[in-house]
């Protein structure tokens, strides 16, 4: 006779161990410390973004008072950091509170289904490189991995690339040997990875390209915080940290209302900001001037102008112009010029990937992402007692993960006061009007979109982008919702019989 193998349950499964997911696990230990949980991270350390991206210059284009947490102060002078400090910061905080303890690496949810009967979640894991596979089950499933792949970015199919003989890279994938020293660089994108990249090549690099098809509105600051560092030495950490964020919070929101308010102002303004970083005769409009209106895609923010720096000093260069073939020797565009090249980065942006790819069932039903709509910005209509975690595309991502996450322990703070086991949003209009979750025009959102929920046309089915609207509705608002249906246990086996 064989022994059943006994199946580990947990309250709550936290999927990935990043910056989302390692908030997530703060605040769910503040609020529920009697919960059992863990965070299942599928590759080997933790950090996410932070630890996945090695290329040069690798960092934030966020200030760190803001992109960083509400409940972890930014210590550092620099509140445009690069990736090592945030790493950093983000190891010590969960080190600080024991987070890191609960993490289980190596783990990759595959498959998640729910049973309304169990009123909880079978999660089939898989364990990289051993290829074994493990199952747990859950009452709550938190997805806070992002929304891109891990495993891969996205490079467009280039004629003749077969045929260049240089070294091609891109830089999600970028090689600890690679040494662009006294090399000839081309860099194809013109978004916020190319802009970090190109100054930090120039460095070292015979010269560097970047060739792009459209520009980027890109502007300067200072890599230092002069205010909030000001405010800390008189006030402390402790006490300046709240009174920088919102001071940042705010600056961040008049800049967007700004943009959005007013596109052909900040426009120019944007333009004679960066006619004042090149030199005299530039052909900016070539250059720096996009088609689209700021903020219609994430805005480059260059810390010290180092981009601009780079341009000035001829150790960088921009062309804008399309590729018609590589070459053995480099890249031949649609004018007819050829850019050598030894290596070519194709900073060319992500692919996307809800929840990780985890495929979902609900009562042995297939969930098909792009025919739920989102609650709240951070649970799916029709899908029980799951939550996930996705930040702002216009101002620091981690802003709304705390918010996000400060709702998701209320919610669960309701469903003890009360005795519900589950909960689930279902639209009162199944007819209501949707469109795509993510309402950005960056290419990497446009490739995908049909691949993700939707949103509809009214709270709470809207994704916010707000942050003043968003405190509103997820920190002060009850959980209780007409469109949140609340299930006790056992009702399921009654409705059954």
């Amino acid at each position: 006779m064989t022994t059943p193998t006994t199946v580990e349950h947990l309250d709550v499964l936290i999927v990935g161990a990043g910056i989302s997911g390692i908030g997530a696990a703060w605040y769910l230990q503040r609020d529920h410390p009697q919960r059992t949980f863990a965070l299942l991270e599928a590759r080997g350390a933790t950090g996410g973004t932070w630890d996945l991206f090695r290329y040069p210059g690798v960092r934030s284009d966020s200030d760190l008072h803001t992109f960083g947490y509400e409940f972890a102060p930014w210590r550092e002078p620099r509140s445009i950091a690069g990736a090592d400090r945030i790493l950093a910061y983000l190891r010590g905080t969960a080190a600080e509170h024991g987070i890191d303890r609960q993490v289980r690496f190596h783990s990759r949810v595959v498959t998640a289904a729910w049973s309304s009967e169990q009123a909880r979640w079978t999660v089939e894991v898989e364990h990289p490189g051993t290829g074994e596979r493990t199952t747990l089950t859950c009452g709550w499933l938190f997805c806070a991995g992002g929304y891109y792949r891990y495993d891969e970015g996205f490079t467009p199919h280039f004629e003749g690339r077969e045929r260049f003989g240089g070294q091609l890279v891109h830089p999600q994938h970028w090689p600890e040997d690679l040494d662009t020293t006294g090399k000839r660089v081309v860099v194809i994108g013109s978004g916020a990875t190319a802009v970090t990249l190109v100054p930090a090549l120039a460095e070292t690099a015979a010269s560097v390209t970047m060739l792009q098809r459209t520009p980027s509105y890109v502007m300067p600051v200072p890599a230092e915080d002069k205010l909030a560092n000001r405010l800390r030495r008189v006030l402390g950490e402790e006490r300046a940290h709240p009174l920088i964020r919102r001071t940042n919070i705010a600056k961040g929101r008049l800049v967007w209302q700004f943009c959005q308010r007013h596109p052909e102002r900040a426009r120019k303004l944007i333009r004679w900001v960066n006619a004042r970083q090149l030199p005299e005769g530039y052909p900016v409009d070539e250059h720096f001037n996009p088609p689209y209106g700021p903020w219609d895609q994430r805005l480059c923010a260059v810390p010290d102008g180092d981009l601009f720096r780079a341009i000035r000093e001829g150790r960088a260069e921009v062309v804008t112009d399309r590729i018609d073939t590589f070459t053995e020797t480099g890249v031949r565009l649609a004018s007819g010029r050829e850019l050598p090249a030894d290596v070519v980065v194709t900073a060319t942006g992500l692919n996307l990937q809800a929840f990780g790819g985890i495929a979902l069932t609900v009562d042995g039903h297939p969930v098909h992402l792009a025919d739920t709509v989102v609650y709240k910005g951070m649970m799916l209509s029709g899908v029980p007692n799951f939550a996930f975690a996705v930040g702002y595309t216009n101002s620091s991502w981690t802003l709304k993960i705390g918010l996000l996450c400060e709702h998701f322990t209320r919610l669960l703070a309701h469903l003890d006061a009360h005795g519900y086991a589950s909960c689930r949003p279902e639209p009162a209009d199944p007819e209501m009007p949707t469109r795509p979750f993510l309402d950005f025009a960056a290419g990497y959102v446009q490739r995908s979109v049909d691949q993700l929920p939707r949103q509809g046309d009214r709270m709470p089915w809207l994704t916010s982008m707000d942050y003043r609207a968003d405190r509103t509705l997820l920190r002060a608002d009850s959980v209780v919702d007409p469109e949140l249906l609340f299930t006790r246990a056992g009702d399921a086996e009654r409705a059954a019989a």
